[in-house]
């Protein structure tokens, strides 16, 4: 009689065992075994057995995409957000099936589609999956890439594409492929439908939200906005209410108390406000100025751009493997898209003035400035303070509270910054508000109230989407 294979006695004692405990100590424990002697074959090799190379080359060949100069001061786009939210949910559902304790995210998120089935019994190689899957992603989020880009993206991906072809056969290889690449294609066409091509257009507030108080000051020729000097910028995403939420119900809890009343009275709540920005910024020290103008992000990266550097940086430190990696890309993804959109919402509603006009009117110093321009966009609440807090519950949850770290994100420029080191990512994201206080553009208020509102908008996440299987 022939000796039975120890991948047949277990899936003998998956099929037949009628206690729940026998089966989830066989996945758990056995089918690891079984899969150190069977590299290669079925999905017995999962994706933690990956390295997490593949996700950490595809963030920093974005990041060259998402860089931009110096141009006159602050910058905001929404393209780094997206870029992370729809990226990050195509990476982990292209290697999730290769990760038997976590589940799809189909019928969690907000008309979220059906995902692509994996072929019962074959093999898959989850990375030349994950490599697939980012290839298409940025192919279609950034069609408007330089020639240079898309040569970027081509080299990479066949790069990833050759190493692995010496690590599984071609017919596993070409499924992996197949599999990765239409997994993004379904995640682009519900991406493609997020009303993100309406959130931009031209701005024109309503008379009541022009003027003293304000962001808008008043109304230029042909309906140009007078914002803040010295570069007056125009709106950046002042329609974000047409956006798409990922998560469902993740507004639940987020209503913000209001900032102080607006008031020139120099015993108002709203007087010392802006006061106290004045006050900071005529006695900041080396240390504050080198803080506030890391977290800049210009010259850098557009919005949330520098969480992409972030991400990429943590994943290294923390020597995450692949499944690690899908999950935290993920997470954090969809809490910078869902916060971001909800803070900019939040913008557009109150339109409260920034630091500068108030400073230089109201206070009397007509040739103030902020340490740099002041960004396109209503100042409460900070959306710095928003997106980090969302940022850094998605991490935590991820990798934990006490995670020391070092930030050398912009060592590319001449001269390059300090980097910045932390013990936990609250930490970081509490820097990253603050910053927006000594830099002169935000309201200790706003910033304080915007740590609130990512960390809520974070938790609401982590509490409706479900990775891990019940």
């Amino acid at each position: 009689m022939k000796k039975i294979s120890l991948l047949t006695s277990v899936l003998l004692i998956m099929l037949f065992s009628c206690k729940k405990n026998v089966e989830k100590q066989v996945t758990q424990e056995e089918l690891q075994s079984v899969a150190s002697q069977n590299k290669g074959h079925g999905h017995l090799q999962q994706t933690k057995t990956f390295s997490a190379d593949v996700v950490i080359r595809w963030l920093n060949m974005q990041l060259d995409m998402l860089r931009v100069p110096l141009t006159g001061g602050a910058t905001g786009s929404q393209a780094a957000n997206r870029a992370m939210a729809y990226c990050g949910i195509a990476v982990y559902e292209s290697v999730v099936p290769g990760m038997p304790a976590y589940q799809t995210l189909t019928g969690q998120l907000n008309g979220f589609p059906e995902m692509p089935p994996t072929e019962p019994g074959k093999a898959y190689h989850w990375a030349a999956s994950a490599n697939a899957a980012l290839a298409e992603m940025n192919r279609r989020l950034f069609p408007g890439a330089s020639p240079a880009n898309k040569a970027q993206i081509d080299t990479l991906e066949n790069t990833l594409q050759a190493g692995y072809a010496a690590e599984a056969d071609a017919a596993t290889l070409l499924r992996s492929i197949a599999f990765g690449k239409e997994v993004a294609t379904r995640v682009f066409v519900w991406a493609a439908a997020d009303g993100s091509g309406n959130v931009n257009a031209q701005y024109v507030p309503q008379p009541q939200f022009i003027g003293p108080g304000f962001w808008v000051q008043s109304l230029g020729a042909g309906n140009t906005l007078v914002t803040t000097p010295p570069n007056n910028p125009q709106a950046t995403n002042p329609y974000a209410y047409q956006l798409r939420l990922i998560t469902p119900d993740v507004t639940n809890g987020t209503t913000l108390e209001p900032p102080p009343a607006y008031s020139t009275n120099p015993a108002s709540p709203f007087f010392a406000m802006v006061k106290d920005v004045y006050d900071k910024s005529q006695a900041l020290t080396p240390a504050d100025s080198a803080m506030a103008l890391y977290h800049r992000d210009a010259p850098g990266y557009p919005g949330g751009g520098h969480f992409v550097a972030i991400l990429s940086q943590v994943l290294v430190k923390a020597g995450s493997m692949l499944d690690v990696a899908a999950l935290a890309y993920a997470k954090t993804g969809i809490a910078s898209f869902d916060a971001t959109t909800i803070c900019f919402v939040n913008k557009y509603t109150y339109n409260l003035v920034r630091p500068i006009n108030y400073i230089r009117t109201t206070l009397g110093h007509g040739s103030w400035n902020a340490l740099f321009n002041t960004p396109g966009h209503p100042e409460f609440p900070s959306a710095h303070a928003v997106n980090s807090a969302a940022i850094a519950t998605a991490l935590t949850d991820v990798l934990g509270d006490n995670f020391q770290f070092t930030l050398n994100t912009y060592h590319y420029l001449t001269p390059s910054l300090p980097d910045r080191s932390y013990n936990s990512f609250h930490e970081m994201a509490k820097e990253m508000a603050d910053s927006r206080v000594l830099a002169g553009i935000h309201y200790q208020a706003s910033c304080d109230k915007g740590l609130w509102l990512g960390n809520k908008v974070g938790q609401n996440i982590l509490g409706k989407v479900k990775f891990l299987k019940d």
